[in-house]
């Protein structure tokens, strides 16, 4: 089952070199489409240094001339993917690309729609206690209003079924898309699987960039998308 990766990029010099190796040494991708959002940190010479360098036909490079968000970086991938499944991959090295067999595993024999990875049904790097207290509140949320039992909603390993995600129209700005893409899954009842996945997760002066005014937006976008489509 072919699966393509979509890469949302912006400032990640650091990690950029390393989470495109590792992508493209797993052998049940693809291809890996890339979208720098504007970066203006020296990762757009990175990745023409990647194109220039042609070394595997998968990568494929696209970009925003400025920043506009992770949702539009989504969208702009999600335009061109062609695999059968498709899965986010963040550029900073917090989720582990290792993870995709055992999702893959899962759409391909039949058992799933989507599938989640759960950073807290895996190892670990301990991470801040008031991030923890947010992905509670707001998994929780999402189980009472959907019905459902997510122990990690906002993780950002998330993989699904491409003729599924071409039934959904995803309309939310920045991270909020993640709470929108989920709503449309379990409304439209498909069969989502979660599975524990290696997180390691960072903090601000290494470049992460959620915050609460996210957290704001996404519990916004649950209740909104409970009422409408």
């Amino acid at each position: 089952m072919t699966l393509s990766v979509i890469m949302p990029v912006y400032n990640e010099r650091a990690t950029i070199d390393r989470i495109l190796t590792r992508v493209l040494a797993m052998a049940c991708v693809s291809e890996l489409i890339v979208v720098d959002d504007g970066s203006t940190d020296g990762t757009a010479a990175a990745l023409e240094a990647w194109e220039q360098r042609a070394q595997d036909s998968r990568l494929r490079i696209l970009r925003h001339a400025r920043n506009r968000g992770k949702a539009e970086a989504m969208r702009t991938a999600l335009k061109e993917a062609r695999g059968a499944v498709v899965v986010v991959q963040d550029a900073d090295l917090e989720y582990h690309p290792e993870d995709y067999p055992a999702g893959l595993r899962l759409i391909s024999d039949g058992y799933a729609d989507a599938v989640y990875g759960s950073r807290f049904l895996g190892p670990h790097r301990v991470f801040y206690v008031i991030h923890y207290a947010a992905n509670k509140f707001l998994t929780l949320l999402t189980n009472l209003l959907y019905d459902t039992t997510l122990s990690d909603m906002t993780s950002g390993y998330k993989m699904v079924k491409r003729d599924v995600l071409q039934t959904i129209r995803l309309r939310s700005k920045a991270f909020a898309i993640e709470a929108e893409l989920t709503a449309k899954l379990l409304k439209r009842h498909c069969r989502l699987y979660e599975i524990p996945i290696t997180y390691t997760g960072r903090g601000y002066e290494e470049g992460k960039k959620i915050t609460w005014v996210d957290g704001i937006h996404i519990t916004l976008a649950l209740v909104k998308f409970r009422l409408m489509d």
